[in-house]
């Protein structure tokens, strides 16, 4: 027998063992959990070789931030890190000391390691937050799992249903941009089909259209709902300049704009347009960026580590930093009843929200989407569903 083959032995010997002793002390582990400190691992590439390793070491960041102010509520927190690369067996992983004591693991990154990281969570009754994208079946299977990211294919179908509901009298306007390179015609083309199935009109124009030609496809007595094909800045701002044109010829004209996730990173060059545009932009996080605790936790990074944030969107930071502070204060609080749903969530998130629903009788997905809209006041707000 070799070596990998002898630790996978060893690994499953020490899972149906581990099944037999934790069944009986499953009631004593939990049950003291909100006078002792929460054992917390964190299996994820944390190296600096590539750039999983470095937003994996600066999601890790965030939580060790999210630590320190758990402290100031009473809250202890014992971390035990592995570095689990892509190339690492996590059964070996499992095998050190200390990971079976957890009550909660973050990781792992790849897919491949799901499955025998969601058994062994299984077997010591360990809780195990996915942050990130991943295939696998543990979710639907594994009632200890806990999926944060949610599929594209998943936030269209919300972006759309969303749409419907928000803008039942509304008139559509779907623009063409020209970009052979966007992904987006999944959403715009199921869109239309739920438009047609509902009997609701709407027009198709393009941004290289003749002014005369583009305006025909405005409705003059209703609020129209503009809608492109693409998610990118330059296909975006070509089509402001064109809206700009538009109304300044036609000022009476009532427009909205339904966007993208990517449009928040381009909210510093369009904030005004957003605004003049009612603009509606689906996502499942938003960051505020002039809020007082934003600011300190930025100002606080850089005095821990030495050098700002990577620039991201989200933010790898402070994603980690909002991962932590609600799991592990819902966890202090509720022990092993924690699921993480809507009437359970007792932290303000920094940017990322969450609540999580059960799938079927396996794990539980987070569940959470927003609309961030920049109205006509110049306000900023988030509709969460």
């Amino acid at each position: 027998m070799n070596m990998r083959h002898f630790l996978r032995y060893i690994f499953f010997i020490v899972l149906l063992l581990g099944n037999t002793v934790f069944v009986s002390a499953q009631s004593a582990k939990w049950n003291n959990i909100s006078t002792r400190a929460i054992k917390v691992g964190i299996m994820l590439p944390l190296h600096d070789k590539n750039g999983d390793g470095k937003r994996m070491v600066e999601y890790y960041r965030g939580m060790l931030m999210a630590c320190e102010d758990l402290k100031k509520q009473n809250i202890s927190v014992d971390i035990h890190a592995w570095n689990v690369a892509e190339e690492t067996d996590v059964r070996q992983t499992l095998l050190q000391k200390g990971a079976n004591q957890c009550d909660v693991i973050f990781g792992p990154l790849y897919s491949n390691q799901v499955a025998p990281l969601a058994e062994f969570c299984n077997a010591y009754d360990i809780k195990l937050v996915i942050p990130f994208s991943i295939q696998s079946d543990a979710l639907k299977k594994d009632k200890m799992v806990y999926q944060v990211f949610q599929s594209p294919e998943v936030l269209n179908d919300k972006a759309i249903t969303t749409y419907l509901n928000r803008f039942p009298q509304a008139h559509p306007v779907f623009v063409g941009c020209n970009d052979t390179t966007s992904r987006k015609g999944v959403f715009t083309m199921a869109l239309r089909k739920q438009l047609e199935k509902r009997k609701i009109t709407y027009n198709i124009t393009n941004v290289n259209s003749p002014a005369e030609s583009f305006a025909k496809a405005f409705d003059r007595n209703r609020q129209n709902v503009v809608i492109l094909n693409t998610g990118r800045s330059p296909e975006l701002t070509a089509v402001l300049n064109k809206l700009d044109a538009l109304t300044a010829s036609n000022p009476s004209l009532v427009i909205s704009l339904y966007g993208y996730n990517e449009w928040l990173m381009y909210v510093n060059y369009n904030l005004n347009r957003f605004f003049k545009y009612d603009t509606y932009i689906p996502s499942t996080f938003y960051l505020n960026s002039s809020n007082a605790k934003t600011i300190q936790l930025k100002r606080e990074y850089k005095q821990w580590f030495g050098h700002d944030m990577m620039y991201a969107l989200p933010s790898f930071a402070l994603t980690g930093y909002d991962h932590a502070l609600f799991f592990l204060t819902g966890i202090h609080r509720y022990g092993r009843n924690f699921n993480g749903s809507k009437v359970q969530n007792v932290c303000v998130p920094i940017q990322s929200p969450m609540h999580f629903e059960q799938v079927g009788k396996g794990g539980y997905q987070n569940n959470y989407f927003q609309l961030i809209h920049y109205n006509f006041a110049r306000q900023i707000e988030s509709i969460s569903y």
